[in-house]
This record gives C-alpha cells, structure tokens and sequence, in this order.
C-alpha cells in the first residue's frame, strides 16, 4: 500500500476538521446529504459525459495504482543485469542471451531482448520498444487526465452548489435565525468542491504522472541497454552509458555492488 497516500488524504481531513472548530465551526454541518449529492454525485456524472465507457471501467485500475506502492525496478539493479548480458553476449555471442531470457521476469525487457536473440537491426529494435512505451505513456496520461478533469470539475460545482443553497436560503427573509443558518449550509458543497478537487483529485492526477515518469525512465534504461547489447559494445561502456540515468551517490552505490559482485564470483 502507498503510505504516502493514505497519510496524505488523513492530513487533509484533519487541517480541514481542526481548522473549521479552531474557527468555531459545526462539525455536523458538514452531514449535508444535498451538499454531497451535487458534488460526487455532479462529478461522476460529469466524468462519464467526459469520457468513454471503457476509460471510466478503468477508473478502479487508476485508483489502485494510487494506492498501491508497486515496487519499480531498482535502476542500479537493471543495469548490473546488462553489464552481466554484455560479459555473456561478449564471450559466447548474442544467442547465449538466450539461457539468460528465462531469468528475466519483465516483459518489457524480455520481449526486447528476444528481438536482440532474433536478430533484428537497432532501429527497429528502437521503433518497436518507443512505440510499447509511447503506448504506456498514453494509457498512463488517460488516467491522470480523469482525476484532472474530476479536479476541475468539483470546484465549480461546489460553487452551482452554494448558489441552489442560497436561492432555497433567500426565498424566507422573515426568519434571521433560520436565514443565518440555511446560508451557512449553503457553502458546505463549496467547501467539498475545493477539499475533493485540490486534496484528493488534483493529487491524484500529479501521483499518477509521477508514477509513470519513473517507470517510463526504467523503461529508456532498458531501451538504451538492449540496442548497446545489439551494437556489441563491452561491459565497461554499458555501465558509463546507463549510469548517466543515476545520481553521483548512486552511481557510487552502483560501482560498490559490482565490485562486491565480482569478489563473489572470484571466490566461489
């Protein structure tokens, strides 16, 4: 589970709570069922007019990739396995990745690596993985774009909702009390509109992208080592390329693991 998540939504609630009974606010006016209709309710119906049926099925998919603290590949781990396919591929040929393949169990890099076996010239090796990838980074845009227009969305009918509560406010003016009331409860669905949109929908969308900017450069990792391992380029030029992908402190990390690596294999 993404922790940053679920802390982020509670934090939210809280400032919201603690800041209205700091500010003398009722709690329980927050219990407004018209209030919450016209905002959830008015933002899934805005949603499904916005997108197809099939982007909304997938709506549930989104969420729990927000959710979800899927691991993403270590990018020290992903280029230690292609200086070891280079020292393979260099001492016993390209087909020797073969035995390799059995050991890999991303599909992206194996399906790219089978085309390294088969054969096939860089670019089209290049033209097949850009466009795998272009297709992820679309199918990832989609749902950031959902909770972005949800983000959009509620705002303003929190406002459509304000302006239907003081119009059932203002139709009794005789009843200052009632009237002070009716008003308050009015700026409920204000205050869901901007809490959903800007505290949970917009941050969405920004967690979703985040999440897919870091696989898409996992992804270009792996791009960048299966064409190096097609021009037969050495072990030592691999490492350099794809280290160009890390920080100065992992890159020392990096160094430090291949020397332990290589102590190991010397000694067994």
């Amino acid at each position: 589970m993404d922790k940053t998540s679920i802390i982020g939504i509670i934090l939210g609630l809280i400032a919201v709570g603690v800041g209205m009974v700091l500010k003398g606010a009722d709690l329980a006016a927050l219990v407004n069922p018209a209030a919450i209709l016209i905002i959830f309710v008015g933002t899934a119906a805005s949603i499904m007019i916005s997108f197809p049926m099939n982007t909304i099925k997938r709506i549930p998919t989104f969420l729990k990739i927000i959710f979800t603290d899927k691991k993403s590949q270590d990018l020290k781990e992903v280029i230690i396995l292609f200086v070891k396919l280079a020292e393979t591929s260099r001492k016993e040929g390209l087909l020797a990745l073969e035995k390799e393949l059995k050991e890999v169990n991303d599909p992206f890099l194996a399906s790219g690596l089978q085309l390294v076996i088969d054969g096939h010239s860089t670019d089209f090796i290049r033209e097949v993985m850009d466009e795998k990838v272009y297709a992820m980074e679309r199918r990832h845009e989609e749902g950031a774009l959902v909770f972005s227009q949800a983000g959009t969305y509620a705002p303003t009918l929190g406002v459509l909702g304000a302006v239907i509560g003081l119009i059932a406010a203002l139709k009794d003016l005789n009843d200052m009390a009632t009237l002070g009331h009716a008003i308050s409860a009015a700026f409920i669905a204000t205050l869901f509109g901007i809490f959903t949109g800007y505290v949970l929908w917009h941050p969405f969308a920004s967690k979703l992208k985040e999440k897919s900017k870091k696989e898409i450069q996992v992804k270009e990792v792996m791009i960048e080592g299966i064409l190096s391992l097609t021009n037969g380029e050495s072990p030592l030029i691999i490492k350099d390329k794809l280290s160009a992908y890390l920080s100065s402190k992992e890159i020392v990390a990096l160094q430090e693991e291949i020397q332990t690596d290589e102590k190991a294999e010397a000694t067994s």
